[in-house]
């Protein structure tokens, strides 16, 4: 049984109790400096002399279950909670693809303090090789994957310090064997690495579908692996978008972890989507659904009536599949999406039980759909997109960048206000103190105050010349920015006094 119903992007107890409790002690320690902090979308009550683990977690169920359905900055009272134990992840890494819970969140803060962010020159910097993979952030490691020389090379640095702890290497053309198209506008691995804290396994997932299972916490050694074109037959992606559109970008999508399964979209006639055992490799179960495979960055957990789902980006729509035992991978809901040139990159953003669908071409719109277990439902549909940023909804508004930022009402999808010079490459996050930070175009990163209006708190451009596809990260009070190319910065955040 899950400890915490209504919270999908956590698969299972281990990683329900680090995330409680990480949480926690990060909300305890300001409160002994300050008697009130603002946390998004959270409110607690006081809580006195719980030791107990299971009474605590039974506690946190039934007040976490209605926090997220409410709106706003809430403010956080003192707190004295006792009794939690180590745990396998700390609320402050980024392990995933959009962070730990998978939807552009943290629970750090962004540093911001009075007029200052961050120091100008970066604590460190690293090149690790060219992709435009994510880099991931967990127990004080940082991980990424990157192509040179005829071999794609996972990378683990020191998060602190960027040195090199280990690296390992096969060989992986620069890209997907049935490539077609866009190869100036990207090279190398896309799909970000997945770590899990429950057994310190990394996983990674190169453009010609070589899937590998890591020894993280020791030399990197490899555990299990598989290429998914010669396993499952996978056929190159039809031209289903017309115009003469045809466009493969090979493996692009991040696996992901859920509890004892690691589910991958392979695209196969066996199945759309491919659960394996995390340990071992083997394959546990495949989707109802044989859609090819899409392009976009990453899979998106969505509860539905109390059920838990995956929504995934197929090369015609929006699918949104049970994960339950003994219903696993059986469709509930499908949405046609067909994008010109195949280009449905964005991520399906997930908020309650709605899914926003955003591209460009013959869209150029988004679009959000209402999930029940009868199917999907358009709410509405209004005439502005992303290429290439997942949107990101805070205090029920939706943000995202694309060449300017948009501020739409979840409800209604009016837009509130665009504002900036952001480029076509993009990603956001929603920091604990209700800050957003934007990275993108060629090196550009900003600090952006929501509100009213578009208001920039802070700015730094042409950090790097090539474009910056992969997603920010924001870890330990780190933000850590890279590029296409392979460069990667980390910059050492102020932390609020």
């Amino acid at each position: 049984m899950r400890l915490v119903k209504n919270l999908p992007w956590i698969a299972d107890d281990r990683f329900a109790f680090c995330w409680i409790s990480s949480l926690l002690k990060m909300i305890i320690t300001a409160s002994f400096s300050q008697s009130s902090l603002p946390i998004h979308r959270r409110n607690f009550s006081c809580v006195r002399n719980v030791s107990c683990r299971n009474t605590t977690l039974d506690f946190l169920r039934f007040m976490l279950s209605s926090m997220l359905d409410r709106a706003g900055t809430m403010v956080v009272p003192w707190l004295m909670i006792v009794g939690f134990g180590d745990s396998g992840v700390s609320g402050a890494d980024w392990p995933s693809w959009r962070g730990l819970t998978r939807n552009g969140y943290t629970l750090e803060s962004s540093g911001w303090v009075s007029d200052a962010w961050f120091r100008k020159e970066p604590a460190w910097t690293a090149q690790v090789s060219e992709g435009c993979t994510s880099p991931v952030i967990a127990k004080g490691r940082l991980y990424t994957l990157g192509w040179e020389n005829e071999n794609d090379t996972v990378v683990c640095l020191d998060a602190h310090t960027g040195e090199l702890l280990w690296s390992q290497s096969y060989t992986c053309p620069r890209y997907g064997r049935y490539h077609v198209g866009d190869e100036i506008a990207y090279s190398g691995p896309t799909a970000t690495p997945e770590f899990d804290p429950a057994t310190g396994l990394l996983y990674t997932l190169s453009a010609d579908g070589d899937l590998n299972c890591w020894n993280a916490p020791n030399d990197g050694g490899r555990v299990w692996g598989i290429n998914l074109y010669d396993a499952y037959h996978v056929e190159q992606r039809p031209d289903v978008g017309g115009l003469n559109g045809l466009r493969d970008y090979g493996y692009i999508t991040a696996p992901l972890v859920h509890g004892d399964w690691l589910i991958v979209a392979v695209g196969a006639r066996e199945g759309h989507l491919m659960a394996f055992d995390k340990r071992t490799g083997e394959r546990r179960w495949v989707s109802e659904s044989v859609e090819p495979a899409g392009h976009c960055g990453g899979l998106a957990p969505i509860e539905v009536e109390g059920i838990p789902c995956l929504a995934s980006l197929t090369l015609r729509g929006l699918l949104v599949l049970r994960l339950d035992e003994g219903r696993q991978g059986k469709t509930i809901a499908h949405y046609d999406w067909l994008t010109h040139f195949a280009n449905n990159v964005v991520t399906p953003a997930v908020h309650k039980n709605s899914v926003l669908l955003t591209s460009g071409y013959n869209r150029s719109v988004i679009c959000r759909v209402d999930i029940s277990l009868k199917g999907a439902t358009k709410v509405w549909e209004v005439p502005y997109m992303s290429g290439a940023c997942t949107p990101v909804v805070h205090d029920e508004r939706v943000y995202w960048v694309w060449e300017t930022m948009h501020c739409l009402d979840f409800a209604t999808g009016e837009q509130v206000w665009e504002g900036g010079s952001h480029g076509s490459p993009g990603s956001c996050i929603v920091t604990a103190d209700g800050k957003l930070i934007v990275w993108g175009d060629r090196g550009k990163l900003v600090l952006v105050e929501p509100g009213e209006e578009y208001h920039e708190l802070s700015r730094r451009v042409r950090i790097f010349q090539a474009y910056c596809w992969p997603h920010v990260a924001l870890a330990d009070e780190r933000l850590y920015c890279k590029d296409r190319d392979g460069n990667l910065n980390c910059y050492r955040l102020k932390p609020i006094p």
